[in-house]
């Protein structure tokens, strides 16, 4: 019997890194059907905002809470408005095992970003993340159409886009957001709960803006002085404001 011993083994499988794109959740109470009850009304205008994206809790904000979280309550909900609830972080001990419990993971924490010289711009594109060279601090910038399924974050910074963001694209900052084109996807500012940011576009006619968390759908149509013109996104209060430019 022949046995070849100078052949490669063969694997059927590889393992490898992979980042893909997640939903945080911040919880800011412990009652899983009160969390349940905002996240239903904050989409109920748009049925398809969560595509089975994969959903982190973030645990910081309630982890001093006595009051236990009903983590299977809260998966099922959040599975309900078509989201895969996969990691939890930030939590006390006790809140972390009751999540483990419930099927959820631990993510590690993440340090609050601070200020670099250079920083980079994360364009996801379905599972593909590029890593993009940021033109200066504290603004990305983006030459080239947005097309649906992509999605640009400028983190701890302005976006600047200088095409179209067609419908289905998605364009996320932490700060201000400027659209020198047709802005028919979804914009989101002060993507960390900065009310003072603002989105502004040469044509509005977005799927979906929002500020600070604050948002609205092409459900409720745009008045006519700034549907497909030049406009500008801000809060007064809790109250979002879209106003001519």
């Amino acid at each position: 019997m022949a046995v070849d011993t100078a052949g490669t083994t063969r694997t059927h499988l590889d393992l490898k890194s992979a980042q893909l794109p997640v939903v945080a959740v911040v919880l800011k109470t412990t009652d899983a059907a009160a969390i349940a009850s905002d996240l239903a009304a904050r989409v109920a205008d748009d049925p398809e905002f969560f595509d089975n994206d994969p959903v982190l809790l973030d645990l910081t904000a309630v982890q001093g809470e006595a009051r236990p979280i009903d983590f299977a309550a809260l998966v099922q909900a959040l599975r309900g408005l078509r989201t895969q609830p996969v990691a939890v972080r930030g939590g006390s001990a006790e809140q972390m095992q009751a999540a483990h419990a419930a099927g959820l993971i631990a993510a590690p924490d993440v340090a609050p970003a601070r200020a670099q010289p250079r920083e980079a711009m994360r364009e996801i594109v379905r599972e593909v993340q590029v890593e993009v060279p940021v033109p200066a601090p504290g603004t990305v910038v983006v030459d080239k159409p947005l097309r649906s399924g992509q999605q640009v974050y400028a983190r701890g910074a302005d976006l600047v886009v200088m095409a179209v963001v067609s419908f289905g694209a998605e364009v996320i900052a932490d700060g201000n957001i400027h659209v020198y084109a047709p802005l028919r996807g979804r914009a989101i500012a002060g993507a960390r709960g900065d009310t003072s940011a603002r989105i502004f576009s040469t044509c509005l006619e977005p799927q979906l803006v929002s500020v600070a968390g604050i948002y609205r759908t092409t459900e409720t149509e745009l008045p006519d002085n700034v549907r497909g013109k030049p406009a500008q996104v801000r809060l007064d209060g809790e109250k979002l404001l879209i106003e001519p430019l």
